[in-house]
């Protein structure tokens, strides 16, 4: 069962969305009490949760984007790496064949 934030996001297939909104439901927490246990102002404290909410959100949501983005990067270099090695493994072109065969010519 899908849960969609705001109508539109939907939390259980967009990458990071899930993280993200626990992540700023703490931070919202935190923020929210800690300034009502400095202040005693309730509604100031609500203001400042709220705004700990989102700076949190945002703040994982492109902490998770960068490292979601990152690891699917070397993901498809390593696959491209597999495929080269594949093709050219055995091959004249095969860069360990050649450091083997310069190896031999010094001997």
């Amino acid at each position: 069962q899908s849960f969609k934030l705001l109508g539109f996001l939907d939390v259980k297939s967009v990458p990071c969305a899930r993280e993200s909104v626990l992540y700023g439901s703490l931070g919202s927490f935190v923020v929210g009490l800690g300034h009502f246990l400095a202040t005693s102002r309730v509604r100031r404290s609500c203001d400042f949760a709220v705004g700990g909410f989102i700076c949190t959100m945002l703040g994982y949501w492109f902490y998770c984007r960068y490292n979601l983005a990152q690891h699917r990067i070397r993901q498809r270099m390593l696959k491209e790496g597999m495929r080269n090695k594949m093709l050219f493994e055995g091959s004249s072109l095969d860069p360990e064949r050649k450091h083997i065969g310069n190896e031999r010519n010094d001997s």
